[in-house]
């Protein structure tokens, strides 16, 4: 059984640089067929429904990719182990699905069973300690606003961040200067045995927008799923103050960064010293679009899905910047966005 995750993707992509493998193919994906009228199926031991091609393009903030052959969308902990044990006595590949803000799905979709841990949701502060725990599922930029009422101080950077905890645990998500890897105490996570694991930042060999869990598919170690994380807070009681910066932080996000149309925010990593956005309005490609995705001109580290745009559109002028910057400065553009699926190189 092969697995991916919201947001490390590790399915094919022809991306230079990644630990990807090219797969190409020009037909719309063709699952297994399911019976004429294919119908959703009863979890056993849940009361979840798995769901036979389920249209994933309004699961991603690019608004973009095919069908899922199978998708799933556990409520509990309980669910998500028989989401988990259901798939690996088929031997069917697993994607995990959180918010879509950093994914680039396929036209063609993806195979097996996509299993959507958004609503894996619980939040719990704990005034003795400082910490609060919270469910992979729950969105970034609630929990950032539920500590700033409370007048704690650590997460108002985050409150622009459309992702969830468990993917920002994954990929050390961050902005102004501070990371997940500042702030977390633990991570709770699953292997698809069903073992339970505590991991330490120490432990998840943090570095920038990375960690193990990104590259653990493509090593010898175990795949594990986040549940949940515990976050080291700064309880200040001053919640107007805290309150206050977190909406300068949010306000300089909109008004440095187009959100007006899909996008999955920034497309590539910062190359030190330079800044992806700076090496790609200086290469020139402000605007310039392929199909319905161009490069922002608010932000050049943004690609935007401008109305009708697909995946291949959107991979194809990614790859395009890449080479454009590359043939100019020398240096090759790393993707942020997770690939998931199949694509075809021009």
């Amino acid at each position: 059984m092969t697995l991916s995750q919201d947001p490390p993707g590790i399915q094919p992509s022809p991306i230079r640089g990644s630990s990807q493998s090219s797969v190409t193919h020009s037909d719309p994906l063709r699952f297994p067929p399911l019976g004429s009228a294919p119908q959703p199926i009863r979890l056993p031991g849940s009361r979840c429904l798995i769901r036979p091609h389920v249209s994933l393009a309004a699961m991603t903030s690019f608004r973009v990719g095919g069908p899922a052959e199978l998708y799933v969308s556990p409520q509990t902990l309980e669910d998500l182990h028989a989401s988990l044990a259901w798939a690996e006595a088929r031997q069917l590949p697993i994607t995990l699905l959180g918010a879509g803000s950093n994914l680039l799905i396929s036209d063609r979709g993806l195979p097996g069973l996509v299993i959507c841990t958004r609503h894996l949701r619980h939040m719990h502060f704990d005034a003795d300690t400082g910490q609060v725990t919270v469910g992979a599922g729950e969105p970034l930029p609630r929990l950032s606003w539920q500590a700033a009422e409370r007048g704690w101080s650590g997460l108002e950077w985050a409150v622009g961040i459309p992702g969830t905890i468990g993917g920002a645990v994954v990929m050390n998500a961050g902005a102004h200067t501070s990371c997940i890897a500042d702030i977390l105490v633990n991570a709770h996570v699953l292997t698809l045995a069903g073992d339970a694991q505590v991991l330490t930042p120490k432990t998840l060999q943090y570095s920038y927008r990375s960690s193990v869990l990104q590259t653990q598919a493509a090593s010898s170690q175990p795949v594990r799923l986040v549940t949940q994380a515990t976050l080291q807070l700064q309880p200040t009681g001053n919640s107007d103050a805290i309150l206050a910066t977190t909406t300068e932080h949010l306000n300089r996000r909109r008004t440095t960064q187009p959100y007006h149309l899909p996008s999955c925010g920034s497309v590539f990593r910062n190359p030190p010293p330079y800044t992806a956005g700076w090496l790609i309005e200086q290469t020139g490609l402000k605007g310039y679009q392929i199909g319905g995705a161009q490069v922002a001109q608010r932000h050049a580290n943004f690609i935007l899905n401008c109305g009708g745009a697909s995946a291949s559109d959107i991979f194809q002028l990614i790859h395009h910047v890449q080479e454009q910057v590359e043939q100019q400065w020398s240096l090759w553009l790393h993707p942020e966005v997770k690939m998931l699926g199949e694509f075809q190189a021009a």
